[in-house]
Order: structure tokens, then sequence, then C-alpha cells
């Protein structure tokens, strides 16, 4: 079953993931940046993420569900909006997200299609891999 449409509790931007998901994790078994960055991020309230979180947590399939909706919103704002590493970073991580999310919420990757084609002309103009990379996510659904 797909579902075009999440149903949240009104307070969910307060919350962290840990508290969404009702999945709490413990300490990193691994030594690295990266890790104990995301094990951090799960206990930060989503109304704090930035940019960079967003994009570091995307770019890990963690919290889409929850995720997504918030970098649509900031993409909405500004489509080449940046993390830490180049602009149009967090849009790249959104891109390349599990296709397995995107069957889940259509009525996201429907947004996200308005959303490149209302930019395709800056799009183009800064990377035409921004456009491959939407038409090969698009291409999953066929």
């Amino acid at each position: 079953m797909k579902i075009t449409e999440a149903k949240y509790e009104n307070n969910w931007c307060e919350k962290s993931l840990e508290n969404l998901e009702k999945d709490y994790w413990d300490e990193p078994g691994y030594e690295s940046h990266l890790v104990k960055t995301c094990h951090q991020l799960r206990k930060k309230p989503l109304k704090e993420f930035e940019i960079e979180d967003l994009r570091i947590m995307i770019g890990q399939n963690i919290g889409l569900k929850f995720l997504v909706p918030i970098a649509i919103e900031e993409l909405k704002e500004n489509i080449l909006a940046e993390g830490d590493y180049y602009e149009g970073d967090l849009l790249k991580a959104v891109l390349t997200s599990e296709v397995s999310f995107w069957t889940e919420r259509v009525d996201l990757l429907d947004e996200l299609d308005k959303l490149i084609q209302h930019n395709q002309e800056l799009l183009d103009q800064t990377d035409a891999e921004f456009t491959r990379e939407f038409n090969r996510l698009k291409s999953s659904f066929k």
C-alpha cells in the first residue's frame, strides 16, 4: 500500500528522531565522525536541524519519513541549499535517498517533481547532474 500523505503529531518538529521513531540507539560501536554525528543528531529536536544536519542524515537514509518533508521545505526556499560541502548538497542527498522511501511517499515525489521543474533552468546552469539524478529516481517507478 502506498502512503500518499503522512499524519504526524501536532508537535512532531519539537521531538527528536529517537522520540518519534521510538527507537533508541546504543552508544556508537564504531569510532568514526559520521557514526558519532548520526547518533547525536538522532537526539536533536527536528526544529533545530540545520541544512548540514539534514544532508548528513538523509544521505545516510536515516529518518527519511520525518526529514525529507523538512528538506523539501528548505529546498522550496533555496533549491541549492548548501550544507558543508557544496551548493546543492542537500538536494543531492534527497535525490539519492532510498527509492523505497519514495514508493511510500509518492506525494513528496510529486512535490519534488514540481520543485525541480520550477527550478529547471537554474539547476541546468549549476549542474545537470541534479536533473539526471531526479530522472534516475523517477525511472525507478516505471
